[in-house]
């Protein structure tokens, strides 16, 4: 039996654990890493990426500033969520602003730490990402358009950073890119028609805010054809394997995404389409391995 002070602190742990939004941290490590072994650097030997110490580095570096980032967004929107999310406000009000904004120093001091071990510019470049973080939960996520597609720019920054270190500029890279960028623009979008209601009384000019529910879907329908113009690309010009089955797949979802989006009116059917948009993103870093199953038993 755990004592009342051990239940505390475990409370405590998971608190911060919801701030930080561990489960998407450990999901994007995952997809660092995957990205480097089947797409990033597939010639090397498979040993090589993985125990490759400046990787491991700018992977820590990345979940740092990611995870500093949570927080520091989760101290900005802690009036919203009281009102969008309020059974995770209270989780999250276990730890106080102070320790929140203490982790958040220590997070983003340890990522700069380990850019430094890899070079003076993964240095730089950290540092303009855990700037670019802070300005977008300060200022730029309260503007409508921009703060949508800064969101999306700073969630596959950590996936740049990979890029630069390995120096791949295949074609096939900025398909892949062009292709999570939209999907993740669609779920900014639709998680902003999702909290319109405490967007609304903390006064955030987001599209939903501005332009209205109408607009809003009509961007997310664009959005949704425009992601067919990577997946065929994709499927029809690149070697991506068995991977194809998972673009067949995402487009039959978003297919029904559009369907359902149209018919939405309540946060509970937003709450439904965000959670399929997810899923296609997270589905779509496991499906990474699909491009060549037998390549992790070649490159021993």
């Amino acid at each position: 039996m755990l004592t009342r002070k051990q239940k505390h602190l475990l409370l405590k742990f998971f608190s911060m654990f919801s701030v930080i939004r561990g489960y998407n941290i450990l999901v994007i490590v995952i997809a660092q890493y995957l990205a480097s072994i089947y797409i990033f650097s597939h010639d090397s030997p498979l040993r090589e990426v993985v125990f490759d110490l400046n990787l491991f580095m700018l992977v820590l570096a990345s979940a740092s500033a990611i995870a500093g980032g949570y927080i520091i967004n989760n101290f900005y929107d802690s009036e919203k969520d009281l009102i969008n999310r309020p059974n995770k406000s209270m989780l999250d009000r276990l730890v106080s602003q102070n320790t929140k904004l203490s982790f958040y120093f220590v997070l983003n001091f340890l990522a700069v730490v380990m850019a430094s071990y890899v070079s003076f510019n993964a240095v730089i470049f950290f540092s303009l990402y855990i700037f670019g973080i802070w300005f977008y939960s300060h200022k730029l996520k309260k503007l409508p358009f921009i703060g949508n597609l800064t969101s999306a720019i700073l969630t596959i920054t950590p996936f740049f950073a990979i890029f630069i270190y390995y120096r791949n500029f295949e074609t096939v890279i900025f398909f892949h890119a062009m292709f999570l960028f939209l999907i993740i623009s669609m779920r900014e979008l639709t998680k902003d028609l999702e909290n319109i209601k405490g967007d609304l009384a903390q006064n955030y000019h987001t599209i939903p805010v501005v332009y209205g529910e109408n607009v809003s879907k009509v961007m997310l329908t664009i959005l949704a054809f425009l992601t067919l113009i990577p997946t065929l690309l994709l499927i029809t010009y690149f070697d991506v394997g068995q991977m194809n089955y998972f673009f067949y797949s995402s487009t039959v979802l978003l297919f029904m995404v559009i369907l359902m989006l149209w018919r939405s009116k309540t946060k509970t059917h937003y709450l439904i389409l965000h959670n399929i948009l997810k899923f296609i993103i997270v589905a779509g870093v496991f499906c990474i391995v699909l491009i060549n199953v037998d390549i992790v038993l070649n490159r021993i």
